[in-house]
């Protein structure tokens, strides 16, 4: 018996739009709708692999929603799909990535595969995912001196550049040369590597 696909919970006051982006998804995946943020944590458990998550909900906001997950300790990741413009406080939310609406059929598909692709990898690269998705985001929308001024994205790249490290150090110690590209290319353009990071 094959195993079952992955399920993702998808978070969506605007029924309409929720109900959008399950079809969008069901061809491939399991597929759960909530239609606020207190309907999200009813519907959470261990077998949520990945959750899409609005942040401008009535009931429950999805950044209250987010802390609920995480509090409750559900190992999944998390992408935030919203129309609220990201700011600097995403540096503290313990999301995975950050989608603005409007969002294509083909960016949210290719979200979830990369956040199940995620749930492969270590803690450590986990964390670099998600860091060096915020430091993207903040620059995809920030002047480079409103960053520079910023202690908490300063925060933010000191830990992305500690946590690349390590990762070079670890890939060090890898014999499959594809593994190791394998994760250079998922980390896409979070940020760019040098040339010291290319394997022969």
């Amino acid at each position: 018996m094959s195993a079952e696909p992955p399920l993702v919970l998808v978070v969506e006051d605007e029924r309409d739009l929720a109900d959008l982006y399950a079809t969008w998804l069901r061809d491939e995946y399991r597929v759960r709708v909530a239609y606020g943020g207190r309907e999200a944590i009813d519907e959470l458990n261990d077998e949520v692999d990945v959750a899409l998550l609005d942040r401008r909900m009535p009931d429950l906001s999805g950044d209250e929603t987010l802390e609920a997950i995480r509090e409750e300790g559900v190992d999944c990741r998390v992408a935030m799909v919203t129309a609220v413009e990201p700011d600097f406080d995403v540096v503290e939310m313990g999301f995975d990535d950050y989608l603005v609406k409007p969002v294509s059929r083909d960016a949210l598909k290719d979200t979830v595969e990369n956040l199940l692709l995620r749930n492969t990898y270590d803690e450590g690269i986990q964390e670099l995912f998600a860091l060096a998705s915020k430091k993207a985001l903040l620059e995809s929308e920030k002047d480079p001196a409103t960053l520079d001024a910023n202690e908490e994205y300063r925060e933010l790249s000191e830990r992305v550049a500690e946590l690349r490290g390590d990762l070079d150090e670890t890939l060090a110690t890898f014999d499959d040369d594809h593994d190791i590209d394998a994760i250079y290319r998922d980390l896409g353009d979070a940020f760019a590597f040098d040339d010291e990071s290319d394997t022969e």
